[in-house]
């Protein structure tokens, strides 16, 4: 055993500050003098022969703890890190950076905390896999806590890393005293799928690898691992590395319906008369729209997409979305596959029916099978899951993985004159579907060429650059009106990712950014719409886009105000027959006005607008395009009609 003594945070910075400031001053003043620096460095380097700071405390000359957490970290296979840097995971950081060579994770730099977990959260959604946010203790953990809230609700797997200060005669005072805590991950446990805080470099390794599973694995969701400062710092002492196993990940199978649950649900399928398919968070990995688009087929049925993923083809002719409240209406069985609210839904039918005081279930001419895991992954406290909502036949397990069991059932429960009378029922359907489109494009008419420009023009402009591409639009349409939905033609699971899962506003800048890096050096162009109060939120994105040189176009829907909450205050002020005069106090973001093409370029960004001629548009996208094209990022302010 080494008899080198540790090197513990007060006497890394006693040493560092020992010099003191004249002493650093009259250094610069003698190197300016001799010769101007080629690039200034925050921190000098250590001299080539010295292995003592400069109170004489010993340097680590081992491997330090952090040197085998990256270890375990590579066998991830996890390709970038997302972070604030921060002084809980200083040890880690320069591990990844010099030992890891950077690579495999690579450090992002964001300049929030937000922002680097919304980061992972779009990236997992076109990537399929996690990538990993830092965040720094406590105050840093609060910081990411709404995004890490969104990915919970959203079921989108991120592993986040923290860092602390469990010894508390090791903190320095104030600064480490606020920023550590006894059970820090207590702050977020109730919208995560698990936690750990580990006290050892070996249950840290193993929490990671258990961490990174549990995350993977439907119902997926944010994970956090905690790790000591001082296990990252101290020195890795052959005789104690000797002893340290890197654990192996062992993929685990999703959850998948019982065979017998799934052969009852196959016979009330055929045999219903008008069954409808609803999916919502449903499309986990690229295969699932196939997989629904064959189930759909096989029985001639309508499918009604709940928009928290890529589920099923826009323009298919199952696709039912146009005459959503009809089919509903019309439903003698609910196939309701990964549903965020199944009570919600049911609530819905049972208004557009007609009979709000029946339970749906309960119905003669209804009846409702439900295929999900929401009800594998609960906590009390937050509203994720909603009302109880029972069903005829629920069956638990992860809907896609279960769809080839469900599709051969029905195969098997199909006779030929069976087959034959839904093929007659498909063919009533598919005659509907080029109606929806034809609707759509009507109501985009309307305001076409008016200034501020209209939502629907913005849609179709950036349509019209982009359907002779590869795409992803990474963000919600809700206060686009659902145009994109309704009038692109959105068929490969890249095209569009969902939603933010709990609707904080914050999510769509940065979880945009995420899913450009997954497509970075796919050919794919990202684009992405985002709110003028959703951009002002996690504005630093558009830093981080620059400095890493990440391809994407923003376009800033510029309505100016928080349009949706103008429309609450309205219905308040309608509804109690007050003035609505001064709706916009509080709402509008104006006086000033916002320029963001200034905002972009001061971070780096080409930037272009404000933009309120629609003539103009068009060939501003053409040109933001072609800067992304070249792999640099974009952005056009539109100013906006408010829907």
């Amino acid at each position: 055993m080494s008899k080198q003594p540790k090197l513990k945070r007060r006497q890394f910075l006693a040493g560092a500050l020992a010099a003191g400031p004249v002493a650093s001053i009259a250094a610069a003043t003698k190197a300016n003098a001799q010769a101007a620096p080629a690039r200034v460095t925050s921190v000098p380097p250590v001299p080539p022969n010295e292995n003592v700071l400069p109170d004489g405390t010993p340097l680590t000359e081992a491997r330090s703890g952090s040197d085998y957490i990256v270890d375990v970290i590579k066998t991830l296979n996890i390709e970038y890190v997302a972070s604030l840097p921060a002084a809980t995971f200083r040890g880690l950081q320069e591990s990844l950076l010099n030992y890891g060579n950077n690579t495999k994770p690579e450090f992002i730099m964001c300049l929030h905390e937000e922002i680097a977990v919304a980061m992972a959260h779009g990236y997992a959604k076109v990537a399929r896999k996690p990538m990993a946010a830092m965040v720094h203790g406590t105050v840093g953990l609060q910081h990411a806590s709404m995004a890490m809230y969104n990915a919970y609700a959203d079921r989108a797997p991120i592993l986040v890393i923290s860092g602390n200060i469990q010894n508390s005669s090791a903190r320095r005072p104030n600064v480490e005293w606020n920023h550590a805590a006894v059970d820090q991950n207590a702050m977020v446990r109730d919208f995560t799928k698990w936690d750990a805080q580990p006290t050892s470099l070996q249950a840290s390794a193993e929490a990671l690898v258990q961490a990174y599973d549990l995350a993977v694995t439907a119902p997926m969701a944010p994970v956090l691992v905690t790790l000591d400062a001082d296990i990252q710092e101290d020195p890795l002492h052959k005789e104690e590395e000797a002893k340290l196993v890197l654990p192996k990940l062992r993929r685990s199978r999703h959850p998948q319906g019982d065979a017998e649950s799934l052969h009852e649900a196959a016979k009330m399928l055929v045999a219903a008369e008008n069954p409808v398919i609803y999916a919502n968070r449903y499309g986990r990995t690229e295969k699932a729209p196939a997989l629904l688009v064959q189930l759909a087929e096989l029985l001639h049925a309508p499918v009604i997409d709940g928009r928290s993923r890529m589920n099923f083809p826009s323009r298919h002719k199952y696709n039912h979305n146009g005459r959503r409240e009809q089919a509903l209406a019309q439903a003698d069985l609910l196939l309701a596959l990964e549903p965020v609210d199944l009570w919600g839904l049911t609530n819905d039918v049972q208004d557009l029916i007609g009979r709000p005081n029946r339970r749906l279930n309960r119905q003669a001419n209804l009846k409702i099978v439900h295929i999900g895991t929401e009800g594998l992954l609960l906590k009390a406290n937050y509203g994720d899951v909603q009302r109880y909502a029972p069903s005829d036949l629920t069956i638990a397990g992860d809907a896609e993985a279960t769809m080839p069991v469900l599709i051969e059932a029905v195969k098997r429960e199909l006779t030929p004159s069976r087959a034959a009378a839904l093929a007659q029922r498909g063919e009533k359907l598919s005659a509907m579907a080029p109606r929806f489109l034809e609707q759509a494009r009507t109501e985009a008419t309307y305001g076409w060429d008016a200034s501020p420009i209209s939502v629907a023009r913005t849609c179709m402009e950036l349509w019209d650059a982009l359907k002779g591409e590869e795409w992803t639009m990474p963000t919600e349409t809700v206060f686009l009106s659902d145009y994109p939905h309704r009038l692109w033609d959105i068929n490969k699971p890249h095209n569009w990712i969902g939603g933010s899962g709990a609707q904080g506003v914050g999510y769509n800048a940065p979880a945009a950014l995420g899913a450009a890096l997954a497509n970075k050096g796919t050919g794919r162009i990202t684009a992405a719409i985002i709110g003028d109060g959703e951009m002002m939120m996690t504005n630093q994105s558009l830093w981080t886009a620059a400095h890493h040189q990440i391809p994407i176009l923003y376009i800033v829907h510029n309505n100016r105000a928080y349009h949706m909450e103008v429309m609450h205050t309205l219905r308040m002020a309608d509804r109690r027959s007050r003035d609505t005069q001064r709706i916009h106090i509080g709402t509008d973001i104006s006086k000033p006005n916002i320029d963001f093409a200034t905002l972009a370029k001061s971070m780096g960004v080409y930037g272009q607008g404000p933009i309120d001629s629609p003539n103009d548009l068009g060939p501003a996208i053409k040109r933001a395009i072609d800067v992304v094209k070249r792999g640099e990022p974009a952005l056009i302010d539109v100013v906006s009609q408010p829907r």
